[in-house]
């Protein structure tokens, strides 16, 4: 009768339950991953960005966002913005094409998508008549699609209404072609549209075989054709209505002249810009004008062939200054942002080139000398160097802050002093109550600082690791700028760059002391790197500590990597975080857990053969423990070699088996009689709640691999005595007793630390996390908090009690006999394994000084959990990530107020909050620009009478908003 639980639920407390915890995924932080598509809309001032996903993602001033997604798994290839409007239309790679609205609700806007429309021809017609390959969206407020067929449909907006009898079908343009252009063969795709600034009833139609027509649509004819011969790539009007560049798949560029002449058979003027060898397509090019002096031209792609056709190339040619921007990545689109406003007369000097590159987005600032790139305030690419390891510090004192900005402005003295462009919308978030910083370690050995307190995830400061080490790198190369005459003139740009120099680099743990400003960087070969903050440079050299984890054990030889060497020659470290000790593990294998004590000047570190403890004001080891067993053969094989025993996975294998099917024989029914009990029980069993079943859980096997890995440190100043927990992948818990010297006597006295107690978990589930609770069952504060006047006083009178979390469940024993008290089993109940863990504070929504500690558990099933203490009992649990996303649940963080970020994609954090009081989100308002952009009555008159934009549609597109905000089937009944 013990599995029956008593009926009803306390009321209150499932009420305070909706006051403490509230799931909600915020914000995504970073670089939207594999982008595919850009837009931008001058009247607005927003950015738009398609994903081959099929997210849509705007941004604006800083803090301005919004996301949508479309319900079709299809890459978005084209954004385009209406102009002076709230709407957008994307097209998706199967032909169909999205209009989204950003709709304010509640004084916010919201990005909805408000209708879907595909092109359908005539019965019998093959595809390419109606794939869409060129969209524009007219000053009138009507779309031309162009395709693959070589025809031009014209679409009423909103409503996707086809206007049939005004579409240009290729048939009209081919019985046009002057006779001296050849027969009539095909045209090709529509490769572009593009409409005459000065005249809108006038579109330029650019066909793939290099044939440009001036088009009519309101006499529904053409007006002068073009007769280009090379394949063309893009087209470009020019502000006089006059000029039309276009350029072509050999590397070329043409000047046209509109004018009253049918056809004109040959170029203005043809340039190749980068020599007569082969070269390659430029696929889009631009000419803004200024108003003094030379224009501005700007061009992608053209480079020679055969010595730099494997280049990413934007080339900016201004007066005498000639630049090719050269990118890590793929180019995918760009455009200009100039001064004045688009509807003037003249829109003004181009401002900044905005380059969309597959890896990140690259600003230039056209206006200061040097062309430098200004630096963005989103959007920025956390995978500059890949990812390995996170760690979250809440809080961070001004002091500290504003020392880590200043460094941090040291090193970007080689960005543009320029404010961000790009300013739309306004941001309504409030301010963060806190300063919050993210530490993103990388593979190259490098630790980046984040500004995570607000909706922008902001780049603060850089740290390097490598300047310790003997790599190849030099670092006396700059890879920024060209060799002088150099031709094409070169100059790398952008800040994405995946290679490492050597993979022992790469940073596996991070830990940050917020009040004392040390910092501990760990690798993956074994090295541990203790640093201070220090406002000047200096130059010094780090004497590394070798520490042996096997301790001389006989009969164990390293098959890893080796050791990375240490500069003995002093280096100059910039103003910053410097590295002044060095623990070098040995063997030198990955550092699979740190912890930080400032306030004693320890350091805890382990590996998969052990751990140990060094004080870094004395600059000596304490202590040493091999956690190693003697069957863990692959804990000596290192992280990059891939030997295994296969006999021994065979083994495993078949003992997993034979469990298996005793375990079926054990339970398979045996008559009748077991059927009746059985009904008989669920008929007086059905109105009773029980508690959840537990499965049977078999105990790990000690011959399992790396069962001594280190998994957690622990420090802990307890009423007992100053101690040292740790918890290995075999389920044990070593316990160390630390003695510290008088406070007077701590440079002279050494440091001791003894083994105090064992514990072994009896599944031998790996230990993922410790805590000790003090006598009021809260955590204890972190070092110098109390001090900092951060924190109460933890209870010393009080019993204090040791948490154990590991994979399989959560215990807790009393302090000092260490008696197991209770716990509560994951595995046994839900088949869930703990992957992360966390201790976070939760605080009433609705009474300001109310909180409560919570144990936040997330597991390998992608659920997150929050446990009460010191109760031990499970309060609220959430869907989180996919099950299958391994990686992002191996990525995941936690915050001290109840919020996380974990990896969706390399460049990519999903934020996400679990309490009720602390959320972090985007709140922006965008406003339309109609009522500044004034339009001429003639115009006004002429899209009356044509029916393009009328007062009836207006409303009709009203009413479709409206209906999809409050009903989704009103919305249907209004289409």
């Amino acid at each position: 009768m013990k599995r029956f639980r008593r009926h009803g639920h306390d009321s209150q407390r499932d009420k305070l339950k909706q006051e403490l915890f509230q799931f909600n995924k915020t914000v995504e932080h970073g670089f939207p991953h594999q982008p595919s598509a850009l837009g931008y809309s001058p009247s607005l001032d927003l950015l738009a960005i398609g994903t081959r996903s099929g997210a849509i993602k705007l941004y604006g001033a800083p803090g301005v966002e919004f996301m949508g997604l479309h319900d079709e798994n299809a890459a978005v290839t084209q954004v385009h913005f209406l102009p002076n409007e709230l709407e957008l239309v994307t097209l998706l790679d199967d032909n169909s094409l999205h209009m989204w609205t950003l709709r304010a609700h509640n004084s916010v806007s919201e990005l909805l998508e408000v209708g879907r429309f595909t092109l359908t021809g005539p019965p019998g017609a093959p595809p390419s008549v109606t794939r869409v390959t060129s969209v524009l969206a007219l000053s009138s407020g009507e779309l031309l699609l162009g395709t693959e067929g070589g025809h031009v449909f014209v679409v009423e907006v909103p409503g996707f209404r086809e206007l049939e009898e005004r579409n240009i079908s290729v048939e009209d343009i081919q019985k046009r072609i002057p006779e001296e252009y050849g027969p009539r063969r095909n045209l090709e795709c529509v490769e572009a549209l593009q409409e005459n600034p000065r005249n809108p009833q006038q579109v330029l139609i650019g066909y793939g075989r290099g044939l440009m027509v001036l088009w009519d649509l309101q006499k529904k004819c053409a007006v002068q054709h073009f007769l280009g011969t090379q394949q063309l790539e893009s087209v470009w009007w020019m502000e006089d209505g006059i000029t039309i560049i276009s350029s072509h798949s050999d590397g070329s560029y043409c000047h046209w002249s509109v004018s009253e002449e049918d056809v004109q058979s040959q170029p203005n003027k043809q340039e190749t810009p980068y020599g007569s060898f082969p070269c390659k397509a430029i696929s889009k090019i631009l000419q803004l004008p200024t108003k003094q002096g030379p224009p501005y031209l700007i061009f992608s792609g053209g480079m020679p062939r055969a010595s730099y056709g494997d280049r990413h190339c934007i080339s900016v040619i201004h007066s005498k200054t000639h630049i090719a921007l050269d990118f890590t990545s793929r180019i995918i689109d760009f455009f200009v942002i100039r001064e004045g406003k688009p509807w003037s007369t003249f829109p003004g000097e181009p401002s900044a080139l905005v380059v969309l590159v597959e890896e990140e987005l690259v600003v230039v600032d056209l206006q200061s000398e040097g062309w430098p790139v200004i630096q963005t305030p989103y959007l920025v690419p956390l995978h500059c160097s890949a990812i390995t390891c996170s760690h979250h510090v809440s809080s961070i004192p001004l002091k500290l802050w504003e020392r880590v900005l200043a460094t941090g402005e040291l090193q970007n003295t080689h960005y543009s002093r320029k404010p961000w462009p790009i300013n739309g919308g306004k941001n309504l978030a409030p301010d963060p109550p806190q300063r919050d910083l993210l530490l993103t370690g990388h593979e190259d050995g490098t630790v980046r600082f984040w500004d995570a307190s607000g909706v922008c995830l902001y780049p603060m400061y850089k740290l390097s690791t490598a300047g310790v080490f003997h790599t190849d790198a030099d670092p006396n190369d700059n890879m920024n700028q060209g060799a002088e005459g150099e031709w094409p003139p070169f100059r790398k740009v952008g800040c994405f760059d995946p290679y490492s120099d050597d993979p022992r680099l790469g940073v596996q743990k991070i830990h940050l002391c917020k009040y004392s400003g040390y910092l501990t960087v760990a690798g993956t070969a074994g090295q541990v790197l203790v640093m201070e903050l220090n406002d000047e440079a200096a130059e010094q050299t780090v004497e590394a500590t070798v520490v042996d984890l096997l301790q001389g054990q006989e009969g164990f030889r390293w098959k890893g990597q080796a050791r990375l060497d240490v500069r003995h020659e002093p280096v100059t470290f910039p103003p910053g975080f410097q590295p002044f000790a060095l623990v070098q593990c040995l063997p030198p294998a990955v550092v699979t857990a740190i912890a930080l004590h400032s306030e004693w000047k320890l350091v805890a570190f382990g590996t998969s053969h052990g751990f140990g403890l060094y004080d870094y004001q004395q600059r000596t080891n304490i202590m040493v423990r091999c956690t190693l067993n003697p069957s863990d053969q692959l804990a000596l094989e290192g992280p990059l070699s891939r030997v295994k025993s296969i006999k021994k996975s065979l083994r495993q294998s078949f003992r997993r088996i034979r469990r298996s099917r005793v375990s079926m024989r054990k339970h398979h029914g045996s008559g009748p009689l077991q059927e009746i009990n059985a009904r008989l029980d669920a008929e007086n069993l059905q109105d009773m709640e029980l508690a959840p079943v537990q499965r049977k859980i078999e105990a790990r096997s000690s011959d399992d691999s790396f069962t001594g890995l280190v998994r957690t440190l622990y420090f802990a100043d307890s009423f007992i005595t100053p101690s040292l927990w740790a918890g290995t992948n075999g389920g044990a818990v070593f316990a160390y007793v630390i003695r510290l010297p008088p406070v007077e006597r701590r440079m002279e006295d050494k440091v001791t630390a003894h083994p105090a107690k064992e514990i072994q978990l009896m599944h031998r589930a790996p230990v993922v996390g410790l805590a000790i609770l003090d006598g009021r069952g809260a955590p204890l504060p972190e070092p110098l908090e109390v001090a900092h006047d951060l924190a109460r006083s933890p209870d010393m009178l009080g019993s204090h009690h040791l948490l154990v979390v590991s994979e399989e469940q959560i215990k807790l024993f009393t302090l000092p006999k260490v008696s197991a008290k209770t716990k509560l089993k994951l595995t046994a109940t839900d088949g869930s394994r703990v992957r992360r863990v966390g201790v976070a504070s939760f605080g009433s929504s609705r009474v300001e000084d109310y909180s409560e500690s919570g144990l936040v558990v997330l597991t390998n099933l992608g659920d997150l959990h929050v446990v009460s203490l010191p109760a031990i009992k499970m309060q609220v649990h959430y869907p989180c990530i996919r099950r299958e996303d391994v990686s992002g649940i191996a990525s995941c963080v936690f915050t001290k107020h109840g919020q996380g970020f974990y990896l969706i994609s390399p460049s990519e954090f999903e934020r996400f909050s679990l309490s009720a009081r602390c959320l972090v989100e985007p709140r922006s308002l965008v406003e339309s620009s109609n009522s500044k952009a004034p339009i001429s009555t003639s115009n006004t008159n002429q899209t009356q009478q044509d029916g393009r934009l009328t007062e009836d549609s207006r409303s009709v597109w009203s009413l479709m908003e409206h209906a999809l905000l409050n009903d989704e089937s009103e919305y249907t009944r209004v289409l």
